[in-house]
């Protein structure tokens, strides 16, 4: 019976049935023939994935991919939930602006292993794109060349398609010495993952390990691995003042826009780069006919940190500044709301980080670690914010373009490499073997 079944599988089933479960360097021929065959249908995954529009505020297109990522999963052998988080935004916004009323499904799934003294691993990635209803006409799936092309794909169709097909190659090999694996994929992350970050934080502090799956790095870069990444927050300042006739009796106004303009000038050196530090101010707006005083401003601004005590630091100094007002008899309200927290590098997540890249090399694969913030926000830090385990993001495949409207991709021979590399360092976890 075995021989009628294809070549890879063979090795697979071979593979599976040494003692050595696949971590050794002489697995890796076996995990890349795998990987080989894996790949398209992978590819064939994305396309699926990519032809389902799933804007962070399209719920009717969120509940279709989360009913086919939870399909999959179950597949695979997971007990599969679909959690609908009981979350209305009272007031509506995003990391980058206007957000849903009503958040998205959560798809989690737990694939229980063979192993009493096994590790439990957290997969982590989304299925929201940042992108509207009717984009896919304009911008469909395909290929050319070597890159993959569509709405989402990088972020973060790539991450959920990695996923599943990693799960499917330790299934193939029949590999089970792990405790628990646990896969987690919201719909909500591109406005801030309101409905879904407690969850995260919960379980990232119940699990030996998290792995998150946005991208791996450019298309000319080698693969990377990031241990940190900046947290965001967003500043709103509200000015009140007194409307009046902009002709006729100016003097007996008080000019919210003269205010608001004065509070930002002053807040302009708030920024400090070099130690990850960003303020922004990125909108405005003030009063509403041509002709009047305005009595109401409002600014908007996005704020960077690669610390929380940086965050503390920086809305201290804001409140004390705004008391310093050019028109004595307006009213200057300031509001900091941190939005996703910074994820920072530990000893554990640097040494979980050291047995990557040394499964890299022994595939001879390029893998850049980076324990420095290099801007962006991610689910990871979530997750990390309630435990000491490590924590790794970027395990996704290499791509470009995200956020853009016409060139998102993901390089396709960067794939098998990826799952062959996803897989050794599950396995590496799962039994006991890595930090």
């Amino acid at each position: 019976m075995l021989a009628s079944f294809p070549v890879w599988r063979r090795a697979a089933l071979a593979l599976a049935a040494t003692a050595a479960f696949g971590v050794q360097a002489q697995t890796v021929p076996e995990l890349q023939a795998l990987a080989a065959k894996e790949q398209p249908q992978l590819m064939k995954t994305l396309q699926q994935l990519v032809e389902i529009e799933s804007g962070s505020s399209d719920r009717q297109g969120l509940d279709r991919i989360a009913g086919l990522i939870a399909q999959r999963l179950r597949e695979l052998g997971g007990q599969v939930q679909l959690i609908d988080p009981d979350t209305t935004i009272a007031s509506p916004t995003s990391d980058a602006g206007d957000g849903p009323a009503k958040v998205g499904q959560i798809v989690r799934a737990s694939f229980k292993g063979g192993s009493a003294n096994g590790k439990r691993v957290m997969l982590i990635a989304h299925m929201d794109t940042v992108y509207q209803r009717g984009g896919l006409k304009q911008q469909p799936f395909r290929i050319d060349g070597n890159h993959a092309y569509g709405l989402g794909i990088a972020d973060d169709k790539q991450g959920v398609a990695t996923i599943l097909h990693v799960l499917a190659m330790l299934k193939a090999v029949g590999f089970k010495d792990y405790a628990e694996i646990t896969v987690l994929i919201n719909g909500d992350e591109e406005i801030g993952s309101p409905g879904s970050n407690a969850l995260i934080t919960r379980l990232g502090g119940e699990h030996d390990a998290v792995l998150s799956f946005e991208g791996g790095g450019g298309p000319t870069t080698p693969d990377t691995v990031r241990l940190a990444t900046s947290g965001i927050a967003s500043v709103d300042l509200k000015v009140k003042g007194r409307s009046s006739h902009a002709g006729a009796a100016p003097e007996k106004g008080v000019n919210a826009l003269y205010e608001m303009a004065h509070q930002i000038m002053q807040t302009r050196d708030l920024s400090d780069p070099k130690n990850g530090k960003h303020l922004n101010w990125t909108m405005a707006k003030a009063g509403s006919v041509r002709n009047a005083i305005p009595d109401r401003a409002e600014a908007n601004g996005d704020a960077r940190a690669d610390r929380v005590a940086d965050f503390d630091g920086m809305e201290a100094e804001l409140r004390k500044r705004i008391q310093n007002k050019l028109l004595p008899e307006s009213e200057v309200t300031l509001s900091f709301d941190r939005r996703r927290p910074p994820l920072q590098a530990t000893e554990a997540s640097r040494a979980l980080a050291a047995k990557a890249k040394a499964l890299a090399d022994e595939q001879k694969l390029e893998l850049v670690v980076r324990d420095r913030p290099t801007g962006g926000g991610t689910d990871a830090a979530y997750a990390a914010l309630a435990t000491k385990a490590p924590v790794i993001e970027g395990l996704g495949v290499r791509g470009y373009g995200a956020h853009s409207s016409d060139s998102e991709f993901v390089v396709i021979d960067a794939i098998a490499p990826k799952l062959v590399l996803v897989t050794r360092l599950l396995m590496a976890i799962g039994s006991g073997k890595a930090p």
